[in-house]
């Protein structure tokens, strides 16, 4: 009797000998297993294509679609009747013509990456959003102000609604830091821009987004468009499937500003 009780304590999982026991089963009865090979988790296709920087992180690279390099507006046209753009080109830069209204570019885009540079002028007056006002909309989807407005304006030391400062994405979004420089020196946007998706009906599949640095500092981080950015009202989408970028002409009574050295990379 005590030889069997032994033998029975001995072979209970609960003791300590049958603990030992148990586990020492386990492991012969365990399969063995390699560690896996660094091969199984290396991708070799598809290879990216190879693209030439700039000279300057702010030069076109070898695949950007040069929008304005100085010299002509032949990229570009009025919004409102398609005629030959006619704001003012000289030394290098372009100038608002404000009596000429909107511009926008020839072409049509869908999602890309954006540089443009900016600036107002030194001898800017007005406050608030009668300051240096302008826009660079990220898809033109009609006349006039039609579209996606990443807003521009003189934001040093100018106080005004803050989801209509500079680096704003117009009535949507305030921007994250103000990086504005002073009036007269050279500002820049780089901009990811990814365009809403419409179902075959019209009705939205996916919203818009937008990444902005503004000087090289991020402002918008992948911000999620309610709609086209409107002056009055609640934004809406309305279905499109590619679109010009567009250049506002202002209607407010301070000088014109100015801007250089535009170029776009499609992203596919």
């Amino acid at each position: 009797m005590m030889a069997a009780a032994v033998s029975l304590l001995a072979q209970s999982p609960g003791s300590p000998r049958g603990a030992q026991a148990a586990g020492a089963v386990m492991a012969a009865q365990a399969p063995t297993t390699s560690a896996p090979a660094p091969e199984e988790t290396e991708v070799w296709e598809p290879i990216p294509p190879v693209v030439t920087p700039g000279a300057t992180w702010a030069a076109p690279p070898s695949d950007a679609i040069v929008l304005f390099d100085g010299k002509n507006l032949n990229e570009w046209v009025l919004t409102r009747d398609k005629s030959p753009a006619n704001w003012i080109v000289a030394d290098g830069v372009v100038t608002v013509n404000k009596a000429g209204g909107n511009i926008e570019t020839r072409q049509t885009f869908k999602d890309y990456q954006l540089h443009i540079e900016w600036k107002i002028p030194e001898s800017i007056t007005g406050s608030g959003q009668a300051r240096g006002n302008s826009g660079v909309f990220l898809a033109s989807t009609g006349p006039g102000d039609d579209g996606y407005e990443l807003q521009v304006l003189d934001s040093y030391q100018n106080k005004t609604y803050v989801n209509g400062m500079g680096g704003s994405i117009y009535k949507q979004s305030i921007p994250l830091v103000n990086p504005g420089r002073k009036p007269g020196e050279w500002q820049s946007y780089d901009v990811v821009w990814t365009a809403p998706e419409f179902n075959g009906d019209g009705s939205l599949k996916s919203p818009a987004y937008v990444t902005v640095f503004f000087n090289g500092v991020l402002v918008q981080n992948h911000f999620e468009l309610k709609g086209q950015t409107l002056y009055r009202g609640k934004p809406f989408y309305k279905a499109y499937e590619t679109a010009p970028i567009k250049l506002q002409a202002h209607g407010d009574k301070s000088e014109p500003i100015s801007f250089r050295n535009i170029w776009v990379r499609e992203l596919k």
